[in-house]
């Protein structure tokens, strides 16, 4: 059966002290948003609709960038969760299948208890997603009788007996789409808040003989962002796992609590990372590749047997084939370089293509960009590009070209050639000891003036 998914995103955050929504602050380089829908992939929903409010230009933006299929309705004004479902009900006015309501602030759902609430729909009309809490606190209370939900109370209208409960809602519902909709249709606001709560569909269910259940996932899945601290608690949540999850992949981490993972990182097996690595959004690093320390990468490829660092950095478009090697302060953005190129230290190659066992010499920059717009340069396959060489694009070096140090190249290079583009060096007998004197001489004079 098909599945829609409905996120919750219209959230002010005011405990945040931001003028960015809750739900686009980050946590491993993506927006909060981001890892509840990539929760919700994991289902192969049909329909996804976002719900935003508070900014909800920016919200659309982030939404349909992760999935541009997403649809996206704005709650205003904002009266709660249910009121939240219902203006998402036009957008999906006749699906088919069970609907599941996500948070965009609840970062860690994981997809396998998504799953686990579809398989509970066989016995419920309504599941719910709760957890036992080491801390109660301020959650909703989930009362059950046996195997079924009675109903949910929220903490300011429960009482002393419902508080004493440590079972919690966590939010997340499951029910047929169609269900869900004729449920919160029919909430009212007659609560300590005046909100309409998503969680009262519950015991309109019940009222209508309609059963109700619970599945339980552990506390940690269920982790919400409210605050700043809450941010930091949800990156070290994140990382924590993520570094377990590759070791236990087969790589190794030399130093475990210094690499920060994005939500997208791939990290094929016997691959070794170094201390103190930052991976963005979009990496991918193939198998037996080896990252050293201090290197930061972001929408960029590296294949097998590739070695980047120390200290480089690989920017959006950079691919890198295999046994590439590329050194310390090094930057690669929207540049290709095929299999065992070299490029060792103090370069920057952008909008660039770099063919297969070309050696960069230290210093070489492609100046790609004139002010305006961006050019690419072109380098063959097995050229050397000596040291300190300024590549002004568009330019192409041809296969087994050689660029002397120095050089400024401003016009192709054909195969097998060689460029020198520098003025004529010309030595002047005893000039330097004279001009040495002469600064003593004006620094003297300085001196005698203090």
């Amino acid at each position: 059966m098909p599945v829609s998914l409905i996120v919750l995103a219209a959230g002010l955050g005011t405990r945040m002290n931001s003028d960015l929504p809750k739900v686009l602050h980050h946590v491993a380089a993506a927006p909060l948003l981001h890892h509840a829908m990539t929760a919700g992939r994991a289902l192969d929903p049909a329909r996804v609709v976002v719900v935003a409010g508070h900014e909800a230009e920016a919200v659309t933006r982030s939404a349909q960038a992760f999935d541009e299929s997403v649809q996206v309705v704005v709650q205003e004004p904002q009266l709660g969760t249910a009121h939240a479902v219902t203006t998402a009900a036009p957008l999906l006015a006749g699906a088919a299948g069970d609907a599941i309501v996500l948070y965009g602030d609840t970062p860690f759902i994981r997809p396998e208890t998504l799953q686990a609430m579809l398989e509970a729909r066989a016995q419920h009309a309504v599941v719910i997603l709760g957890f036992q809490a080491r801390d109660a606190g301020r959650y909703g209370r989930l009362i059950v009788n046996g195997d079924r939900l009675e109903k949910i109370v929220e903490y300011k209208d429960a009482t002393d007996s419902e508080r004493a409960v440590t079972l919690c809602n966590s939010g997340v519902v499951c029910a047929d789409a169609k269900t869900l909709f004729d449920l919160v249709a029919q909430v009212g606001n007659d609560n300590a808040a005046g909100e309409y709560y998503l969680t009262d569909i519950v015991q309109i269910a019940r009222a209508a003989g309609l059963s109700a259940g619970v599945v339980i996932c552990d506390e940690s899945e269920t982790l919400g962002v409210n605050t700043r601290e809450q941010l930091a608690q949800a990156e070290a949540a994140f990382q924590t796992r993520a570094r377990a999850e590759a070791m236990e992949n087969g790589v190794t981490l030399t130093a475990p609590e210094t690499v920060f993972f994005g939500l997208d990182t791939y990290v094929g097996r016997d691959t070794t990372i170094a201390p103190n690595v930052f991976f963005g959004a979009g990496v991918t690093v193939e198998s037996g590749a080896e990252i050293k320390s201090f290197c930061h990468l972001e929408g960029c490829h590296i294949s097998r047997g590739a070695v980047v660092g120390p200290f480089a950095r690989l920017r959006p478009g950079a691919e890198l084939a295999e046994d590439v090697h590329v050194g310390n302060f090094v930057e690669i953005k929207n540049a290709i370089l095929d299999e065992g190129v070299k490029v060792g230290h103090l370069t920057y190659l952008g909008d660039a293509h770099v063919g297969e066992f070309t050696n960069i010499g230290a210093g070489t920059i492609t100046c790609n960009y004139d002010g305006v717009m961006k050019h690419r340069t072109t380098i063959g396959k097995r050229a050397f590009i000596g040291s300190d060489t300024m590549l002004v694009a568009p330019v192409k070096v041809g296969d087994g070209a050689l660029t002397a140090s120095g050089s400024v190249i401003t016009q192709d290079v054909p195969p097998e050639a060689l460029a020198i583009s520098r003025a004529a060096q010309q030595n002047k007998a005893g000039l330097a000891t004279k001009l040495f004197d002469r600064l003593k001489a004006i620094k003297a004079a300085k001196s005698k003036d203090k």
